[in-house]
């Protein structure tokens, strides 16, 4: 049930997961597959208002996307990009990835073969998964500059009718639980979780909201 009180807490979260990186100029823009289309759509934007010449597109089908689509989610986001304008050479596929960490592995090995050495990325995921994207791309790819952005959306206006306001915050307190156990897993590095955020988690995870949990780790 969505409370007043669920609301608060759920909003200390949705806050947390927000790196409020400042856009810089970078050599591509390096886009997480997700549920969510307006990530690809943010990326888009941020290619035409020319922060970065080069477009990377990454996701195969996820734990989210496997029962809605039967596409990738890299090729469905690459098709906006080419409905939106963006030219067919400034676009890169990745499409075998399933999670977070194979994204950046997987993008990694695309871009070694094709030559490509990029020193400067824009990550582009849902406003909910900045944080752990970042956590996870700094320990993967070290020695990197990155930029972190999403959708410019309220914590409020984010729901839809395909991604209901019940399961962004079961996904989010679960990409939270995540932020703590893949560092001490040593798949992303440590970030510094507030007594405030994480005393906010136990208690969605106490009403209720425990359905995209890393069940051995809670």
């Amino acid at each position: 049930m969505i409370t007043s009180e669920v609301l608060q807490l759920a909003k200390i979260v949705w806050d947390y997961h927000h790196m409020n990186t400042p856009l810089q100029k970078a050599d591509c823009i390096f886009v997480l597959g997700s549920h969510d289309t307006r990530v690809a759509e943010r990326a888009v934007d941020i290619y035409l208002q020319g922060w970065a010449p080069l477009l990377i597109f990454s996701g195969g089908l996820g734990r989210l996307t496997k029962d809605l689509w039967t596409e990738t989610e890299a090729g469905l986001f690459a098709k906006i990009a080419l409905q939106k304008g963006v030219p067919e050479k400034d676009i890169l596929i990745e499409n075998r990835s399933t999670n977070t960490g194979e994204n950046v592995l997987f993008t990694r090995q695309l871009l070694q073969e094709k030559g490509l050495d990029p020193q400067s990325f824009i990550l582009v995921q849902k406003p909910y998964m900045e944080r752990r994207t970042y956590a996870t791309f700094q320990k993967q790819w070290p020695g990197k500059t990155v930029y972190v952005t999403s959708p410019q959306i309220s914590f409020e206006a984010y729901p839809t009718v395909e991604a209901p306001l019940e399961q962004v915050i079961n996904v989010m307190v679960g990409d939270l639980q995540r932020i703590r156990v893949y560092a001490e897993k040593g798949f992303q590095i440590h970030q510094h979780i507030p007594d405030e955020v994480w005393n906010a988690y136990e208690q969605l995870v106490a009403l209720g909201f425990n359905k995209q949990l890393v069940k051995e780790a809670w």
